[in-house]
């Protein structure tokens, strides 16, 4: 990490801020705050500073693999069209080689179900990984910034600039990065919707200006929002607007691992030369170099202890850890663990022990329950589906021929990609027919038990609603209602059945 240079800071001198910090931010113990000095602090620009380190390493990691999936998803092909695609128009959604419709809801409360219960498993464990690594928030808010870093420098030298008179220069730099900042938002507003319209087709319609209303207002919408949230507001997104920063607290405990402060090790802190022994000069291992609320993307000091507006990022970890190796101390002295392996020095494998307690193993075993159900109820989900709807308007009459006849209606959904050949047969009452106004080739079975049965091509990912004539003789039964049943099949092209639905129903007698 480059070593900026900066005026050495004095300790608890007055209440100026020291030179490093931008007009606007002060210190001040925790819950201090009055009125007006919170809506300075939300009105002041947090100048966050670059860090190397294995935290900044992993954190861009998850910024390219959330990135690549976001972006690239839309543009996957799957058996000739976009292989992940929520046609909210056709009420379709096609994920992979799945084809849903709304009667599988089940399966979305299930998903947002494993969602929940792992982001509460994982805060128990390592706190506000998921804000720290793959929020939206801070992914974007991490590409914004390094576009910022990359045009107008790093942490000072955006200081200087952004307090220096409006020049060519200045003009020219502000410029460059809100047009990159508009261009990666838009690109981020195009991918969006293209989750939601063909991807291929909306490029097309997106450059001849043809988009429908719609498209147009989620794609300006969703890209203002990302400008908006990632290039302005960035941390206070975080700080104030996120409800997740407030309930945080009550699923994390002792042993819960936290981006933490030594105190033990760190106090008292001071400045000093790398030449002197610190402990017989009685001082801490902190050298009060506040590097760690520079890299902070929120501004806080970790030092205070922690507060609910760390996103557990860990770049205050990474920085001061090169603070350390510098003047050649012991590292981690801002680290990953938990309160009780700070108070009681625990050791590594002791944390690990700590870990496994109640409420991770409360929430390990309802995840593992309920990915256990969702992953049975898609591997036996069918890909037929039958619903029997009564024509209420028509109970029941006497047609020619001695028969009585009752009406009905089947909704019928083909949710695979292969189109499919179906009979359906009635069961239930003795010489029932079964007449399909879509299929004219109906057969009637005589018999003990006699059925019959129509034929339907039905078209892949289909939705049909089929008309259907149940006729029973009148003499052979007495008047009243009788259970009965539709049995739909599938077949293979070699005959076999591939998939049977049954569906049970009423057939009215009139008096």
């Amino acid at each position: 990490m480059p070593v900026e240079t900066l005026p050495p800071t004095p300790a608890n001198t007055n209440d100026q801020p020291p030179p490093w910090r931008p007009a606007g931010a002060r210190e001040r113990p925790a819950g201090s705050e009055t009125l007006e000095e919170t809506i300075n602090d939300v009105r002041a620009k947090i100048y966050s500073r670059s860090v190397k380190g294995v935290f900044a390493r992993w954190r861009w990691i998850l910024v390219a693999l959330t990135q690549a999936i976001f972006y690239g998803l839309p543009w996957l092909n799957w058996n000739g069209r976009q292989a992940v695609l929520f046609d909210l128009g056709a009420r379709k959604f096609y994920i992979f080689g799945m084809v849903l419709w709304p009667q599988d809801v089940i399966y979305l409360t299930l998903l947002l179900i494993i969602s929940a219960l792992g982001l509460f498993l994982f805060t128990a464990i390592a706190g506000r990984l998921f804000c720290g690594y793959a929020c939206p928030q801070t992914v974007y808010t991490e590409i914004f910034m390094w576009i910022e870093r990359k045009i107008e420098g790093d942490r000072v030298a955006r200081i200087r600039l952004d307090e220096s008179p409006w020049s060519v220069r200045k003009v020219r730099l502000k410029a460059t990065k809100q047009l990159l900042w508009i261009l990666v938002a838009l690109w981020t507003g195009f991918s969006f919707i293209g989750f939601f319209a063909p991807v291929r087709g909306l490029g097309h319609d997106l450059m001849a200006f043809a988009l429908g209303p719609w498209q147009w207002f989620w794609l300006l919408f969703y890209s203002f929002a990302t400008w908006g949230n990632a290039g302005f507001l960035r941390e206070q997104v975080c700080k104030y607007m996120c409800p997740y920063a407030r309930f945080q607290s009550v699923m994390i405990d002792r042993d819960t691992l936290v981006v933490t402060y030594d105190k033990t090790r760190g106090e008292p802190r001071g400045s000093r030369s790398r030449k002197i022994d610190y402990k017989a000069a009685g001082l801490g291992e902190c050298v009060d170099c506040d590097i760690c609320v520079q890299v902070c993307p929120t501004g806080i000091d970790i030092r205070n202890g922690l507060q609910y507006m760390c996103i557990g990022c860990g770049a205050c970890v990474d920085s001061c850890n090169q603070v350390m190796e510098k003047l050649r101390y012991p590292p981690d002295l801002i680290r990953y663990t938990s309160e009780r392996a700070m108070v009681e020095n625990l050791s590594v494998s002791e944390i690990r022990h700590h870990l496994i307690r109640p409420r991770v193993l409360i929430y390990s075993t309802l995840m593992l329950i309920i990915i256990s159900v969702f992953i049975a109820t898609l591997a036996t989900r069918t890909t037929l589906r039958v619903d029997v709807i009564r024509d209420r308007g028509m109970l029941g009459r006497e047609v020619a021929g001695g028969m009585i006849e009752n009406v009905y209606r089947l909704q019928i959904i083909n949710a695979s990609e292969q189109p499919l050949v179906l009979s359906i047969t009635g069961q239930g009452l003795e010489g029932m027919k079964v007449l399909v106004a879509d299929a004219p080739d109906t057969r009637v079975k005589t018999g003990e038990t006699a059925q019959s049965s129509s034929h339907l091509d039905i078209p892949p990912a289909t939705n049909r609603m089929v008309p259907i004539v149940v006729r029973v003789p009148a003499e052979s039964t007495k008047p009243g209602s009788y259970p009965i049943t539709f049995v739909t099949k599938s077949t293979r092209p070699d005959g076999t059945v591939a998939t049977e639905v049954r569906e049970a129903s009423s057939f009215i007698f009139p008096k």
